[in-house]
């Protein structure tokens, strides 16, 4: 079992952080105009992009993109950010199932009466989809905005994009992280030959209880070692988790040969 070098992994954070800190509020109004024009270039060109591996429940995602004409890739990143593809995924929040919806305000919104049905992974992937589609248009098709109404509420949001909280930034960064992952043209391949998801490996290196702290940190990982793969997800106990990825042992080997050698963690 891989245990992480803590005080080494900590110091590497907390400069991390520091760096990361002191350019937060004077980017901020930037951020925002980057990622709406980010999101807005993918939306453009959505509909030709299929996703990079064959993910759990494929055919709701299908369904409900095809029913509600939302581009599939974005459904598929949406759900990986929020649950990672668990059915049975519930937040501190009371947000349930794949796309995490929250019971009951959300829920009933979209016309579901019953919790048991949020864990029905092709009703909780139409639902989220019908509310993504409902933001959007809320926001002029601005999807940036809608994501940000997504984890934060359309009441905190306005449709001008103003003053829109740190959080909210952060998740429309995190599933756009996430969505790069689901189009990875490096390890795509044709519909007939993808592998499943879960073919491939992740190792958990540690957990943060702030956003800032674990985006900073992948970011200075991935400066560090630029050919190997980092992601992470956020818990529902309000944490979020960095991993590494492989594809298979060879990857794997110098995955972990690498973070061995820089102390990043030890045997």
């Amino acid at each position: 079992m891989i245990r992480i070098n803590r005080n080494r992994t900590l110091l590497f954070c907390l400069l991390a952080g520091m760096i990361f800190s002191q350019f937060a509020s004077s980017a901020a109004d930037n951020r925002t105009t980057t990622l709406s024009e980010t999101w807005k270039n993918y939306l453009s060109s959505a509909d030709s992009t299929e996703p990079s591996k064959h993910f759990p429940y494929l055919h709701c995602f299908r369904r409900a993109a095809a029913t509600h004409d939302l581009p599939l890739t974005l459904l598929l990143a949406v759900s990986r950010g929020e649950s990672d593809f668990d059915p049975a995924a519930r937040s501190h929040a009371n947000a349930h199932g794949l796309m995490q919806i929250q019971w009951p305000g959300t829920a009933k919104h979209l016309g579901i009466n019953r919790i048991a049905d949020l864990y029905n992974p092709c009703r909780n992937v139409d639902a989220g989809t019908r509310y993504l589609k409902e933001l959007l248009a809320r926001y002029n098709n601005n999807l940036h905005l809608a994501l940000a109404a997504y984890n934060y509420g359309p009441g905190r949001i306005s449709k001008t994009g103003g003053d829109i909280p740190d959080g909210a930034e952060w998740y429309s960064r995190y599933i756009y992280r996430h969505l790069t992952y689901v189009t990875d043209i490096n390890h795509r391949g044709s519909t007939e030959s993808q592998q499943p998801y879960s073919a491939e490996k992740r190792r958990a290196l540690i957990e943060f209880n702030r956003p800032y702290r674990v985006e900073a940190y992948v970011s200075s990982l991935q400066k560090r070692f630029p050919d190997l793969r980092f992601d992470w997800f956020k818990l529902p106990e309000q944490r979020f988790r960095v991993v590494v990825l492989y594809a298979d042992e060879s990857e794997q080997a110098k995955t972990l040969s690498q973070l061995r050698h820089s102390g990043i963690i030890t045997d």
